[in-house]
């Protein structure tokens, strides 16, 4: 029995040193840009390295603000996130409904054509989308960053997101629908009251994935918004290392400030991670 239990134990201090240093090439580039927002443009380039600032200048965060229209780009930001998030809730759950809980002719179909989508790489699409944005008038606004959501659209990710809601929804009994139908429901209160109240857990992974990609999107801001007060974090942060090269700890600072949400939101959701895997799978 002592035997048994000194393997068992050698075994979980085995895994947890592995795991320990696998975390660390990890964990070092962020520990490496926290301390470097905090420390001068010399001490962040010292050989061999120094870890702990000293001077400590937590100044460099609030000399961002001073700098660059830093609040500008946030709320730029929000706004963005918001109006995706809500576009991409409501057109990715009603096209999972309609191809999970309704009956149609041409489902299957038409269901494949979308998934099939997630095939088509987002380069090809630039040209003809920009081109049509262009035309429409909508270049240097948030349209086209925000329209595409409504559509299942956003990031080319809303195929993904629609079969993975596809896949919840059918789990939930379809005895619920005949019984709101018999009450005289419509698919509309079907969808609203009673598939997307047992469906949070689904919708939650969409947000917290909706909300990741939206967040760290680079390519669709750099492309349509042309001046700086339109400009999203992303975008603004790429502007402020390229006009401020030389404070470079004003740059670590405003890259620490960018990374933080993403990072909070990783620790408070994580388990929400591993089920936008699980939810994918059968039936």
């Amino acid at each position: 029995m002592n035997s048994h239990r000194q393997s068992k134990k050698t075994r979980a201090i085995v895994l947890y040193t592995v795991l320990i240093l696998g975390i660390v090439p990890t964990v070092l580039p962020l520990v490496w840009l926290v301390r470097s927002s905090l420390m001068g443009d010399q001490q962040i380039f010292t050989s061999p390295p120094e870890w702990i600032p000293d001077p400590w200048l937590p100044q460099n965060y609030a000399e961002v603000f001073s700098t660059v229209p830093f609040g500008r780009y946030l709320l730029n930001t929000i706004i963005v996130e918001a109006g995706v998030l809500v576009g991409m809730i409501l057109s990715c759950s009603l096209a999972a409904f309609s191809f999970s809980r309704m009956h149609w002719r041409g489902r299957d179909l038409v269901f494949g054509l979308t998934i099939s989508t997630l095939l088509l790489p987002y380069a090809v699409t630039i040209i003809p989308t920009f081109w049509m944005w262009q035309n429409l008038g909508a270049i240097d606004t948030f349209v086209p960053l925000i329209a595409p959501a409504f559509f299942g659209g956003a990031g080319m990710q809303g195929a993904f997101y629609i079969f993975m809601l596809r896949q919840f929804f059918l789990n939930i009994p379809y005895e619920l629908d005949e019984a709101a139908y018999v009450d005289g429901a419509s698919p509309w209160w079907v969808w609203w009251r009673v598939i997307m109240p047992l469906a949070k857990p689904a919708v939650l992974v969409v947000v917290i994935f909706t909300f990741v990609n939206t967040w760290k999107d680079f390519l669709g801001p750099l492309i349509y918004l042309n001046s700086q007060k339109n400009y999203t974090l992303a975008v603004g942060l790429a502007s402020f290392q390229g006009a401020y090269t030389g404070q470079w700890g004003l740059l670590m600072a405003a890259a620490t400030m960018v990374l933080l949400p993403v990072v909070l939101l990783f620790f408070l959701a994580q388990k929400y991670f591993v089920q936008g895997v699980t939810f994918t799978g059968g039936k």
